[in-house]
């Protein structure tokens, strides 16, 4: 069974399933987030969904890439969690399965080509109650324990 952080599923709604893969990307004693400006201000993993035909890996580095403009190497399973909530983007009510995978940044190729999005380098341990969701804030808190 795998862990639900957040809020249940509402009552009478019903709920797409939605794959997503994301990173905690550690150089040194720093993280690295994307801070997406909409449609809510927000710190977070890098990551997101799997496309259709694509692998976990390669939907990762895909969108640690879109997001941050970093490619990243040495990605380990750190575990996964669910959650339920509704994407304005996308106009879904979705359960999301999310992934989460400890990884080291390589190398900046660009800014992030996703619009909205800025690449934040911070203390893991700033940076765990700016994340916006408690299972992203679950898998920042044990890397951060880890580097101490």
């Amino acid at each position: 069974m795998i862990r639900r952080f957040g809020e249940g599923p509402l009552r009478g709604q019903r709920y797409t399933r939605r794959h997503g893969v994301y990173a905690v990307l550690t150089l040194g004693r720093e993280v690295l987030l994307t801070h997406q400006a909409e449609p809510e201000p927000e710190f977070q993993l890098p990551g997101g969904g799997i496309d259709p035909g694509e692998s976990p890996l390669r939907a990762l580095h895909r969108e640690v890439y879109e997001e941050t403009g970093w490619t990243l190497t040495g990605a380990v399973r750190l575990g996964a969690f669910r959650r339920f909530a509704y994407l304005p983007e996308y106009d879904l009510w979705a359960e999301k399965l999310c992934t989460v995978y400890l990884a080291r940044p390589v190398r900046q190729l660009s800014l992030p080509p996703e619009p909205g999005h800025s690449a934040v380098w911070m203390d893991p341990d700033a940076a765990i109650p700016l994340l916006g969701n408690d299972g992203d804030r679950h898998f920042m808190a044990q890397v951060a324990q880890r580097l101490r």
